[in-house]
């Protein structure tokens, strides 16, 4: 393309025609309408609500504080704060674009209200943003925030890199946000499988939403998972042995060892697609010597260590869970650790289930059934070690031990339903039906959304130094449990009775009442979404009753609970020697839990950086530019991501110190705080009297700290 060519058009592709209501105006037919309609309200609510958020910040001031404190903020635990915000963000979208397609598939029998093309959107869509855009940030944002505090560390090793993992994450789901604006998402599935997503089928701009979104967030999450890697191996605090480490840090490791060796093959496929589409090449074309298998391979040797990726984080929350609302340690402990990292090597054994009907021979599709069913193992060894650890145990039937037992009895069933497609008969025979969407439902719902809301809960006072309100929350868990119930449960069902998946519409009545309570699922999903919004409102409102200033408010186990809530800024006034597996549990057991140290000294930290920002909106421009063919943008966004990198290799104040008497007097004053503070029994955990003091519980006695 000339010069001259690319200042006729500034604006590429972008014009009238890609707002979503466009054709609604210029062909008003009735499915113009109501698409156009639905497109439009959903644009509206992205611009209305980016402006509210923009004038609420400037009309209190708050541009300053935001900037300084927050989003340039090297600091893991707010990191991992803004990794969760953004999480939840997009779940709202997310599942708002589930509602409206299990509606039209209720209402599916006279052809629904949704046109195919919209229909397709909303599936891509809401895949892409489960996946990428709230799981992956949710279990990275409680890894960020937990892990450190849980190794005894002040923070990450790459702190700078860190921020840069959060904004090209926030990039990618900025980009799927803004297709709701100007032109169109992908229909291609949160899979994007050539050659469908090739330009000679999908020459519009959704393919290239999709592919940069993906490339942008699987660059972060390839950088998170490095940082994780190396912070584990390299900032444990002395004592800490692997073998010490509580589970949660060890699905971490593990989560972050995927994220190295299972992202690189998604983001070789997102570039060679991209290669495919910008370039001609033939990678994933049907001629000139292109093999859409290829991308298969590689996607799925990326998509299945992902659902590991996803699943290990959770499986870490429902120990951490467990243990602590059981009082007892863990059961098992080793074998969890061998169940964890054996999960971690087969899933990469596995990828090639996922097309088992697409013509490879039978001895192979026999080798990787076995490999799946093998997967069980591990997993089945994990549920019998948590049902021990409940046994004969104090369970206390919290917010988060409500969302483990509703994952236990759940994920068996799905995981019983994964057995059935891993034998290759059977999964000819449902494979592209709706029974495939119910199991895959089946393990992700349970097992990673309600680990990390699990999460979210348990940790939450320890973030914000306030409890969330219990009531709400238990009424969320049992939402999310009995709405999964109705929404996916009939799924089965119609798979068996051979609904195909992705299906804008059908002809056959029987389909229809099972749709619908699918449909009365989504609706009471719904419910337990508005249901965490209401609790988190009612939580900050009555926050100053449900302080916990001194940190422990379950009777924790691990050393996230041995700090103030929230912490300080450098986690820990003097670095804790590890000499036991529970090590605050020990501590507190030998009354050592809240001791004033020998001495204090000098703690370094790094300054607040805003490459990480400026790298993201950078990434942001540079993806937006090349969906919409701005050739004069993307030169201008590369050449200023290399500088922003050049003038950061410049730079000579990186860091800050918090002298002695600082921390002296920040943690006295905690002390007194501790001192001042009546200890409580499990029966008040959840009344006032809780300020985060619990009372230590021994085989023999109770004793105060």
């Amino acid at each position: 393309m000339s010069v001259a060519a690319i200042f006729q058009h500034p604006l590429g592709r972008l014009q009238l025609s890609s707002l979503p209501f466009y054709q609604m105006l210029q062909d008003p037919t009735q499915a113009n309408l109501i698409n156009g309609s639905i497109g439009g309200f959903a644009a509206s609510l992205v611009v209305i609500g980016a402006i509210v958020v923009i004038a609420l910040i400037t009309y209190y001031g708050k541009w300053r504080v935001l900037w300084t404190q927050w989003l340039t903020s090297l600091d893991h635990k707010k990191i991992g704060i803004m990794y969760v915000v953004l999480a939840l963000v997009m779940l709202a979208r997310a599942l708002i674009e589930a509602v409206l397609m299990r509606a039209q598939q209720a209402w599916g029998l006279g052809g629904g209200f949704l046109s195919p093309d919209h229909f397709a959107q909303l599936f891509s869509t809401h895949g892409t943003i489960m996946i990428f855009f709230v799981a992956m940030p949710f279990l990275t944002g409680l890894i960020n925030y937990v892990m450190p505090l849980q190794i005894g560390a002040r923070d990450v090793s790459f702190p700078v890199l860190n921020s840069i993992s959060l904004w090209l994450t926030v990039a990618g789901a900025a980009l799927v946000m803004v297709s709701l604006v100007l032109g169109q998402f992908s229909t291609g599935g949160w899979f994007g499988y050539p050659p469908y997503t090739e330009t000679a089928f999908s020459p519009g701009v959704g393919p290239d939403y999709w592919i940069w979104a993906l490339t942008v967030a699987g660059l972060g999450s390839t950088l998170t998972g490095i940082n994780f890697a190396v912070t584990i191996y390299k900032e444990r605090a002395p004592g800490m042995t692997l073998l010490r480490m509580p589970l949660f840090t060890w699905t971490a490791l593990c989560t972050a060892i995927l994220m190295i060796f299972a992202l690189p093959p998604l983001t070789v496929a997102m570039g060679q697609l991209a290669l495919d589409r910008y370039l001609d090449f033939h990678f994933f074309t049907n001629g000139l010597g292109g093999n859409q298998m290829n991308f298969a391979n590689l996607f799925w040797l990326f998509g299945h260590p992902e659902v590991y990726i996803l699943i290990l984080p959770a499986f870490g929350v429902y120990s951490e869970v467990i243990s602590t609302y059981s009082g007892k340690a863990l059961f098992g402990y080793r074998s969890l650790v061998m169940a964890t990292m054996a999960i971690a090597i087969l899933s990469f054994t596995v990828w090639l289930h996922h097309f088992f009907t697409m013509g490879q021979n039978a001895n192979i599709n026999a080798v990787f059934g076995i490999a799946s069913m093998l997967i069980g193992i591990p997993t089945g060894v994990k549920i019998y070690d948590w049902l021990w650890t409940m046994f004969r145990g104090r369970v206390r039937y919290a917010t988060p031990m409500v969302y483990a037992l509703g994952f236990i009895v759940l994920f068996v069933l799905g995981g019983m339903t994964g057995i059935l497609l891993a034998n290759p008969t059977i999964d000819y025979q449902v494979h592209n039906t709706v029974f495939l969407v119910a199991h895959f439902h089946n393990v992700a719902v349970p097992g990673v959304l309600f680990g990390m809301l699990a999460g979210y809960h348990f940790w939450f006072p320890k973030a914000f130094g306030f409890r969330l309100n219990e009531r709400w929350g238990i009424f969320s868990a049992l939402c999310w449990t009995f709405g999964f119930m109705l929404a996916f449960f009939p799924l089965y069902v119609l798979g068996i009775m051979g609904l195909p998946r992705r299906s804008v519409a059908y002809t056959q009545a029987a389909y229809a009442p099972l749709e619908m309570v699918a449909f009365i699922g989504a609706l009471v999903l719904s419910m337990a979404l508005l249901a965490l919004l209401i609790q988190l409102w009612v939580s900050i409102r009555d926050r100053e009753q449900n302080r916990v200033p001194v940190g422990d408010p379950w009777g924790g186990r691990s050393l996230e609970w041995a700090v103030s809530a929230p912490p300080p800024e450098y986690n820990f006034a003097v670095i804790p020697v590890v000499n036991d597996r529970d090590a605050f549990t020990a501590a507190k057991e030998f009354g050592l839990g809240y001791q004033e140290p020998d001495q204090y000294v000098d703690i370094t930290l790094p300054r607040n950086a805003a490459m990480g920002p400026v790298l993201g909106a950078l990434g942001f421009a540079l993806a937006f530019a090349l969906v919409w063919h701005i050739w004069w943008l993307v030169i201008i966004a590369s050449l200023a991501v290399m500088a922003t990198m050049i003038v950061r290799g410049f730079a000579r104040h990186t860091t800050k110190t918090i002298s002695a008497d600082e921390v002296r007097q920040e943690h006295r004053h905690w002390l007194h705080t501790v001192r001042n503070t009546n200890a409580i029994t499990r029966a008040d955990e959840r009344t006032t009297a809780n300020r985060g003091l619990a009372v230590v519980e021994l085989a023999t006695a109770e004793v105060t700290p």
